[in-house]
């Protein structure tokens, strides 16, 4: 009995290792593909936090691990706290690229689809081709404009691993604060 726990968990273990050494994905009994080790949110920052600030960029940067098992397909960020909930994006603007730093860009990344889904303010970014592991990315949007209203604004991040079936993984929460005047 106890040599058969132990295959048990060998072959499970095969199916993710993979026999090359390499982190394969992970398979679910359903049949859809999920991350082995998610990527993380590293932080968000925007270039401008005045209130009613044109011009500006929210930067959320991720960093997907070497054993993600999966690249990274899309980002979803939906905004989920703060006074005004009327954003709206400039979807031709949004950029990505490799580094944790919009002053120091590494190469950019390709960008797919994009979409603003403006009822429930969801930001979809998705990459062609997908964002291997081992990767830091900086995903850039663009609004028109900032928040009309000062305060603290959440934005909650989450990360596709490519494919039909598929299960996302939520990374946390970017913190952006706007400010009415600095008299």
């Amino acid at each position: 009995m106890g040599n058969a726990i132990h295959f048990g968990a060998l072959v499970m273990l095969s199916s993710v290792v993979g026999i090359t050494g390499q982190v394969e994905a992970i398979q679910l009994g359903d049949g859809s593909r999920a991350f082995v080790n998610p990527p993380r949110l590293l932080g968000a920052v925007t270039t401008s936090s005045d209130v009613y600030a044109w011009n500006s960029t929210y930067y959320f940067t991720l960093q997907i691990p070497e054993d993600a098992g999966e690249p990274l397909q899309k980002v979803v960020i939906v905004q989920q706290e703060g006074l005004d909930l009327d954003l709206d994006y400039n979807l031709k603007q949004f950029v990505a690229f490799e580094g944790a730093s919009y002053r120091k860009r590494g190469a950019p990344i390709a960008i797919g689809n994009v979409g603003f889904d403006r009822k429930n303010q969801t930001v979809t970014v998705s990459f062609d081709p997908p964002v291997v592991p081992g990767t830091t990315v900086t995903v850039g949007l663009r609004p028109y404009a900032n928040p009309d209203t000062s305060g603290v604004y959440l934005f909650g991040v989450t990360a596709f691993p490519p494919g039909e079936r598929t299960r996302s993984q939520f990374l946390g929460f970017g913190r952006l604060t706007f400010y009415r005047g600095r008299d």
